[in-house]
């Protein structure tokens, strides 16, 4: 565990795992972000803090006195895609521009961060209110951390996520769009009631096949109060990303969308695969504030 003062003259703290930026004021609120494929908890945070400048030349945690940023670090893995070479990644991929091919490279990684990833909400949900916790991530780790969010049998505060996409979509929107499932007697999450046996809402469908993908346990009797369908989300992409073609992005939007979620999508012309300032910065500011409800610093 290290020390030290921030620009903004904020106490941060790292340790091996997890890159932790204490709020300047009382802590009321958390924002969680996962880092993208190669990089870590540390390098992401220090760089989107540092450099994520909204159009009135104010920080993020300028913005947000009272947020205490939590940066996680993924595990070192064998890379497929970069000829098993080991690098921080929150699962394998086959294929960098095409998350759908050879998807079951994913399913290892995927459980074993969620797993962690689980742990970590519980944690920094039990230091404030779920509804005051934002959770998300860029590229991969916003993949990672869309494949959470539709996993919580509980709501958060916001989701923010960049240039990413949601790994096994077309299964997730097969699971949707599965009008046979009832709560019966062949669904283990049924009702006791035979007698009213109804659809199943799509949050739930969509909580259902997550927590088996991840190898979380399963939610007994799910509704959807025991889904994040309430949070909001916000979703930013680049029109020129080459790594992730922001056709993913959007339809993770557009399959959010479809199991309940209400989504902000926002397409940045002439952007690659990052996040663009001030614009992005300045539409995550009024995400946090109209959407999520959170107070904006204009100290």
């Amino acid at each position: 565990m290290t020390s030290q003062s921030s620009p903004t003259n904020q106490p941060i703290s790292s340790d091996t795992g997890t890159y932790i930026v204490e709020p300047s004021t009382a802590h009321t609120h958390t924002i969680i972000l996962l880092h993208g494929l190669s990089s870590n908890g540390e390098k992401f945070g220090k760089e989107l803090l540092e450099t994520g400048i909204t159009s009135r030349n104010r920080t993020l945690a300028q913005s947000l006195p009272g947020t205490r940023f939590v940066f996680p670090t993924a595990r070192r893995r064998r890379s497929t895609a970069f000829n098993r070479a080991v690098l921080t990644q929150w699962y394998d991929i086959a294929r960098l521009p095409d998350p759908e091919y050879r998807k079951q490279t994913q399913l290892k990684g995927l459980a074993e961060s969620a797993a962690e990833l689980e742990t970590l909400i519980r944690e920094e949900t039990a230091k404030v209110s779920p509804k005051n916790v934002i959770f998300g991530g860029l590229s991969q780790g916003c993949g990672m951390s869309l494949s959470m969010l539709l996993a919580l049998e509980y709501p958060l505060g916001g989701f923010i996520g960049m240039c990413g996409y949601l790994p096994f979509r077309s299964d997730i929107n097969e699971a949707i769009a599965d009008d046979d499932i009832k709560e019966d007697e062949d669904n283990p999450f049924a009702a006791d009631d035979k007698d009213q046996a109804s659809p199943i809402d799509p949050a739930v469908k969509a909580l259902i096949f997550e927590r088996d993908l991840l190898c979380l346990s399963p939610v007994a009797g799910p509704k959807r109060e025991n889904t994040a369908q309430s949070t909001p989300v916000f979703l930013g992409h680049g029109d020129l990303d080459e790594k992730k073609p922001h056709e993913f992005g959007e339809g993770a939007a557009q399959t959010l969308q479809v199991a309940g979620y209400e989504v902000v999508w926002k397409l940045y012309h002439g952007l690659g695969h990052w996040y663009k300032i001030p614009d992005e910065i300045d539409d995550i500011v009024e995400f946090i504030q109209t959407k999520v409800g959170w107070d904006i610093s204009q100290d």
